[in-house]
């Protein structure tokens, strides 16, 4: 279990640390200060605190899953399209400035975790509730990128 948890926990936080690379000048560059951001936009603090608490949750999660699955094909399959479309969201809103896109690439994320919800939950039952924090995240990151697309 503990060795899994690392795993997942370094898998997860490399894609942080990637998808960081792009979030850190574009959330203080122009082209983002200059945008109509919703109104219930958390402070920048709680996003680096989030981020954190949901990879540390996920890789709990997967931790516990992991041995539970059968077909370790369409887990890793579900978890590399979720690592795939994590990093890629930060480079397709901030870099290339497409937030439509980058509503497209964050609304498939959320789709991606709420399948692992629905799907794993017969496996570990409330132990899904430790992807919870993610999805939760998700959705109001979608809601803040959608409010992007709608009033820019």
């Amino acid at each position: 279990m503990i060795l899994r948890f690392i795993i997942f926990l370094f898998l997860n936080f490399a894609a942080l640390g990637l998808g960081s690379i792009f979030t850190t000048a574009g959330v203080s560059s122009d082209w983002y200060q200059s945008l109509n951001q919703a109104p219930w936009t958390p402070p920048g603090w709680v996003f680096g605190a989030a981020w954190t608490t949901i990879m540390i949750c996920f890789a709990i999660y997967l931790a516990i899953l992991w041995p539970k699955v059968q077909n370790k094909k369409i887990l890793i399959s579900l978890y590399v399209l979720q690592w795939i479309l994590n990093v890629s969201w930060n480079p397709v809103f901030f870099y290339l400035q497409q937030i439509s896109l980058g509503l497209a690439v964050i609304s498939a994320l959320t789709i991606v975790v709420g399948i692992l919800i629905v799907y794993y939950w017969s496996k570990i039952k409330v132990k899904t509730l430790w992807l919870l924090p993610y999805f939760l995240w998700l959705l109001i990151a979608t809601s803040l990128n959608a409010y992007i697309v709608m009033f820019n």
